[in-house]
């Protein structure tokens, strides 16, 4: 029974918690018993709850039992990254600057979990401050592909993906500033989505790219995502950034149809540079959804070349504003050994960031630095709203947009940290939907011949996460007919 429980998606679980088949404790055990099992191996996990999980779990069971929790992932077991505060656990970033840190407050997203009764089994281990594709940045230590642990689970929600694919919970947020999301739920052949910039308040969560970042869920299929994104989704007054909707039930697109759908495949995200065995998978999936109705044909999408270089500009001046406030002086880590204030700065920062933490950094204050300002950062920006206005006109013709999540399969561990410049370029599919504050998702799609998942990515237009889970629906159920 209990390891069938772990073949079961979130919904389902959550249906038969609340039918009092199964009770949450139970759900805790099959959990628990897989991490056991699998997690020496993987290390999707930098920190694991398991007394206070059990807690929440017979408080959760306790309020369904009388009826006054009824929401639908009541008493399912959720792994949050490292980058989302835990009041009163451990939320480190992955780094060592962050090793001894514990908030004293919960993220919105997370909270809003808490609330709808879900279980936190722990904190996923991730590339150090989100910086990387591959989650080989961790300062403590890489998480592994479930699928052939000799690969890495892409990043840097890698953790999350990772967990979700090893069945050591089921479901996990992530979060996404260029990809984060997307591309390791394809390495990891996990569904994964990234909601339009705004629709969940990023209070809580520790800033990378402040106009780039999204807090979105991770899980074993689009029904799930879309539930998920329903109760952490929602206008929060103490995030800025954060947008009022209309309307918040994603649940409601989970229907099978897509005749009359215009979607596009831009030529740049099929050409050069992409491996044939996922150019084939998604030209596949493009036939299910023309077979089903949808008009599907191929376009242009001009500056696609230039957001590489316009997101890593942004990005990086954004992180090297952002992570100024860790400096050793009221918490996170501080160098033992000091003589003055600019020396403790110095050596706590040189001694708790790793590699490719500094390298950003480094690249960010050159871009924000004077003389460079105008001629880098300035121009990046000026960059970033011609991207927005290429998407603008896309979306005036299609409905959706259609293209991989990742230009190859999960590269082998140690192959793009010895080369950081394909790293960047392993983003190339995903990053513009962040600098368009676009919303996207990646399903999986198949297998390469080496037995690795493939993730298609549906792009929606901002606050059109309804068309593209109808999509990624569709999809998913025409797959399982045919299997």
């Amino acid at each position: 029974m209990m390891s069938g429980l772990l073949d079961l998606t979130a919904l389902e679980l959550g249906r038969k918690i609340q039918a009092q088949e199964v009770t949450a404790m139970e759900a805790l055990d099959a959990v628990f018993g897989q991490i056991d099992k699998k997690e020496k191996e993987i290390h999707a996990y930098v920190t694991i709850d398991r007394e206070n999980a059990y807690k929440q779990a017979q408080k959760v069971q306790a309020e369904i039992e009388n009826g006054t929790l009824t929401s639908p992932l009541a008493g399912v077991p959720v792994a949050i990254k490292d980058n989302l505060c835990t009041k009163g656990l451990l939320t480190t970033c992955s780094s060592k600057i962050l090793g001894n840190f514990i908030p004293p407050y919960t993220a919105e997203a997370v909270q809003k979990l808490e609330q709808a009764g879900a279980v936190i089994i722990g904190k996923t281990n991730m590339d150090e401050f989100a910086m990387g594709s591959t989650t080989e940045t961790s300062a403590f230590g890489i998480t592994r592909n479930p699928w052939n642990t000799e690969h890495v689970p892409g990043g840097s929600s890698g953790g999350s993906c990772a967990a979700v694919a090893a069945k050591e919970c089921f479901y996990a947020l992530g979060s996404d500033t260029g990809g984060s999301i997307r591309q390791p739920s394809s390495f990891c052949g996990v569904t994964g989505m990234k909601p339009t910039y705004g629709t969940v308040s990023r209070y809580g969560l520790i800033a990378y790219g402040s106009s780039l970042d999204q807090i979105g869920p991770i899980a074993k299929d689009t029904a799930d995502c879309a539930a998920i994104l329903e109760v952490i989704a929602g206008h929060d007054k103490k995030d800025s950034t954060s947008v009022a909707r209309e309307a918040y039930d994603f649940t409601s697109a989970l229907k099978k149809d897509v005749k009359g759908m215009k979607i596009g495949i831009p030529e740049e995200y099929i050409g050069e540079g992409l491996d044939s065995e996922v150019r084939t998978a998604i030209l596949k999936a493009a036939d299910v959804l023309k077979e089903q109705g949808a008009e599907v044909e191929y376009f242009h999408l001009d500056l696609v070349d230039y957001a590489i270089p316009a997101y890593y500009v942004i990005a990086c001046a954004e992180a090297s504003s952002n992570l100024a406030r860790f400096d050793g002086v009221k918490y996170g880590y501080r160098a033992s050994a000091f003589d003055g204030l600019h020396q403790m700065y110095k050596k706590s920062r040189s001694e708790g960031f790793g590699a490719e933490v500094k390298r950003r950094i480094m690249l960010g204050s050159f871009v924000l630095s004077s003389g460079y300002y105008d001629a880098y950062y300035l121009k990046a920006l000026r960059t970033k709203a011609l991207i927005k206005q290429a998407f603008d006109q896309a979306f005036a013709t299609y409905d959706l947009i259609l293209g991989p999540a990742a230009p190859t399969t999960a590269m082998k561990i140690g192959e793009s940290l010895s080369d950081p410049i394909q790293m960047y370029l392993g983003d190339i599919n995903t990053i513009a939907v962040n600098l368009a504050g676009l919303c996207g998702m990646s399903v999986p799609c198949g297998m390469d011949r080496k037995g690795l998942p493939i993730g298609v990515q549906f792009i929606g237009d901002c606050f059109q996460e309804k068309k593209m889970i109808q999509a990624a629906y569709t999809y998913e159920q025409s797959r399982k007919e045919e299997a």
